[in-house]
């Protein structure tokens, strides 16, 4: 587009960057409206995430193999990544393994053809005061006690069908023998 002779005008910015029109005020206004939207949802998102961060012993973190976790709402297979909560099951099949991390830093590993049951888990991070019961039903768990076992180890219970074992070291292995009652 020319104006005066010799000099070039061009046009508004908005056609040089491929809009035909001025965004509508209507358009402003709905664009407005979902930002107001989103972010008043936002605490409402992370009230939610701190529910269930609060909710959850820990995650999964290797999975090789069959594992699933059991609760309230039944049977699922677990991905590394996955959450465990208080009262969950975990089992492994045949040829398989599956490790955790608890929210205090203890790490559970489980061996082919197990089943463990995370009776209770309570941890406070910023005491760094809880407990931890778990029950090895079947085949052989490793654990490495987190910060409930380091600091308080009377609240760090083990138990299986036969026996309860209360720890006093950092790093062990309960084996339970099938058929074991």
């Amino acid at each position: 587009k020319t104006g005066a002779p010799g000099k070039i005008t061009l046009p508004p910015r908005h056609y040089r960057l491929g809009f035909r029109r001025k965004p509508s005020t209507m358009k402003i206004f709905a664009a407005s409206a979902v930002l107001a939207l989103l972010l008043a949802a936002a605490p409402l998102a992370h009230a939610q995430q701190a529910t269930s961060l609060a909710e959850r012993a820990g995650t999964v973190k290797v999975v090789q193999g069959d594992a699933r976790v059991t609760d309230a709402k039944g049977e699922r297979a677990v991905q590394p990544g996955d959450p465990v909560a208080p009262a969950d099951t975990v089992s492994t099949g045949a040829d398989s393994s599956a490790s955790m991390v608890l929210r205090d830093g203890t790490t559970l590993v489980l061996g082919a053809n197990s089943r463990v049951n995370l009776k209770d888990f309570a941890f406070n991070s910023t005491t760094q005061e809880g407990n931890l019961l778990v029950s090895v039903l079947r085949g052989s768990m490793r654990m490495l006690t987190g910060l409930i076992g380091k600091t308080r180890p009377e609240s760090v219970n083990i138990t299986t069908p036969t026996s309860t074992i209360g720890i006093l070291g950092t790093d062990f292995i309960v084996q339970v023998p099938e058929g074991d009652k």
